[in-house]
């Protein structure tokens, strides 16, 4: 009926969709959080920054 190389494809293609899966998930939620996080220092700094210069 089945072949192991056919087995073997089978599990190679799953493998791939599960890592895919996730890290789709990873860069769906954590990137944008850290990227969030270092635009908002980024503008901190800047502020601060600027704070020093006029006093």
């Amino acid at each position: 009926m089945f072949e192991f190389d056919q087995y073997l494809g089978f599990l190679l293609f799953l493998t791939i969709l599960t890592i895919g899966f996730w890290l789709m998930i990873f860069l769906a939620s954590f990137v944008p959080y850290w990227l969030g996080g270092a635009i908002v220092e980024l503008i901190k700094e800047k502020r601060a920054k600027k704070q020093q210069e006029q006093e």
